[in-house]
């Protein structure tokens, strides 16, 4: 049996406007809330996603962690980066690529085994990567020595055969720079790194590295503090 209902009244033109509205508006919002997670999805792969090589993280990854790194810790927090040093003259030297990727693995091992399972390491592109960690004021010093060490130390492309490494270092923390800001401790980290570049030392940013002016990140900084450790 039908049933029908009587509504009292007549519909005027604007609530029929407002009736027929109302099926493309709900059709918007469902597409809307799809989008809306096909596109979060997306950034979490890109988040996720890991350096083939090394099995680091990427850029994206790195960062998205980097940032909870300094965020949480603030003050006890340090930002890295390293550049190893005359990379090129590895890939053009007998071993080839083979012995440069070989170089590449190993940094991202020690830079991994120093940066502890709370540690964020990525691999920037090319031979540059990033580590953000939660190392307090009164340890950073003994710890960056032992990174540069670490980082010093010849490693072996083939059997028997070794290549000498070295790796230029600068670090940022936010009570030097008063910010937990990652892109300004990055530049002042990149800034310092430079300043430092082929000396075998880890060089600390203070807040002239920050001002820096840069293109990409790559312009020297002004000195900085320098933190002790094994020469290239």
């Amino acid at each position: 049996m039908n049933t029908t209902v009587c509504l009292p009244g007549r519909i005027g033109p604007h609530a029929l406007l407002i009736t027929t509205a109302a099926v493309p508006l709900t059709g918007w919002a469902v597409h809307a809330v799809a989008l809306h997670r096909k596109l979060s999805g997306a950034r979490r792969e890109l988040a996720d996603r890991r350096d083939s090589l090394t099995g680091l993280l990427g850029r994206d990854g790195y960062t998205t962690r980097a940032r909870q790194i300094t965020d949480r810790y603030g003050n006890a927090a340090l930002v890295v980066f390293v550049d190893l040093d005359h990379f090129k003259q590895i890939n053009d030297g007998p071993g080839g690529h083979t012995a440069g990727d070989r170089v590449l693995a190993a940094t991202a091992a020690r830079l991994t085994a120093w940066a502890g399972s709370r540690g964020a390491v990525g691999r920037l592109g090319g031979d540059e990567f990033a580590v953000a960690v939660r190392i307090g004021p009164a340890r950073r010093e003994l710890r960056l020595a032992q990174l540069s060490a670490l980082l010093a130390q010849p490693v072996e492309v083939e059997d028997g055969v070794l290549v000498d490494v070295a790796a230029s270092i600068g670090a940022a923390s936010p009570d030097v720079l008063g910010t937990t800001d990652l892109s300004v401790l990055q530049r002042a980290a990149d800034a310092a790194m430079y300043a430092g570049k082929h000396t075998g030392r880890a060089v600390l940013a203070g807040p002239q590295h920050a001002t820096v002016p840069s293109i990409n990140g790559r312009r020297a900084g002004r000195p900085g503090t320098a933190v002790s450790g094994r020469a290239a």
